[in-house]
C-alpha cells in the first residue's frame, strides 16, 4: 500500500507554520481477501486511485466531481 500524499492546508500562508494531512487509503468494499484491490483515498480537491496489485505503484488522481460521474456510471451499467 502506498504512503498517502501530505496536503497542506488551503488556510495556510506562505512561510507559516502549518498543518498538513494525510488521505486515508480504503480497500474497495467489492475486494476479497488475497484479490488486487482498488485503494482509494480523497481529500475535498482531489480522489486518488491505485490498485494493490500494481507493481509500479501508479496513482490516479482526479476531481471528486468526475470521480462522482465515474461511480454513477458503474452504478446504473451494473443494474
Amino acid at each position: 500500500m502506498h504512503t498517502p500524499e501530505w496536503q497542506k492546508s488551503s488556510y495556510c500562508a506562505q512561510g507559516e507554520a502549518c498543518l498538513h494531512v494525510a488521505s486515508t487509503w480504503q480497500k474497495s468494499s467489492h475486494c476479497q481477501e488475497g484479490e488486487a484491490c482498488v485503494h482509494v483515498a480523497a481529500t475535498a480537491e482531489t480522489v486518488h486511485l491505485t490498485e494493490s496489485g500494481d507493481p509500479t505503484r501508479a496513482i490516479l488522481s482526479t476531481h471528486p466531481d468526475t470521480f462522482a460521474t465515474f461511480l454513477r456510471a458503474l452504478k446504473k451499467n451494473h443494474s
